[in-house]
């Protein structure tokens, strides 16, 4: 009996994730992760989804210091983002699946030039244009809590 009532634990927890994902995708907001690096913390929204991930930070007219949005992606590859209807200007951290950062591009407001990561990556970290270079991060870098969501994408 212990079995079971433990299974159904389970269940109703998973049961409950879900609900609060789609109850976040509903009202069209991602959900926050916390992120850090050194001694700065991060909260990022987490574009999981391929919807997501396409709508990005589109006609977003500010987004507030120490917050970014995270792109987790299915599998490692050359990523490239871009900045059609996109207004604020951004720096875009590539990373690994262990959240290292690959290489950092800058990336002007609605453009569609490809800004691609420099090795197979499996995360993007947009931020507001300069943060990663006044924070002094560059490649080599890791950005924590970012491994954990690498199972989360779809």
């Amino acid at each position: 009996m212990a079995l079971i009532r433990c299974s159904l634990t389970s269940v109703a927890a998973a049961a409950s994730l879900a609900l609060s994902a789609l109850v976040a995708h509903a009202d069209g907001e991602m959900p926050l992760t916390e992120l850090s690096v050194g001694m700065y913390r991060i909260e990022a929204e987490a574009a999981l989804t391929q919807q997501d991930r396409m709508r990005g930070l589109m006609q977003r007219r500010s987004m507030p210091q120490n917050h970014g949005m995270l792109f987790a992606f299915t599998e490692s590859q050359r990523h490239c983002m871009w900045m059609k209807n996109t207004l604020l200007p951004l720096s875009v951290a590539f990373m690994d699946e262990q959240g290292r950062v690959l290489n950092i591009e800058d990336m002007q407001p609605q453009t569609e030039d490809n800004h691609c990561a420099a090795r197979p990556a499996r995360f993007a970290l947009e931020m507001n244009l300069g943060w990663f270079k006044q924070k002094g991060i560059g490649a080599g870098t890791t950005i924590n809590g970012v491994a954990r969501l690498a199972g989360a994408a779809r």
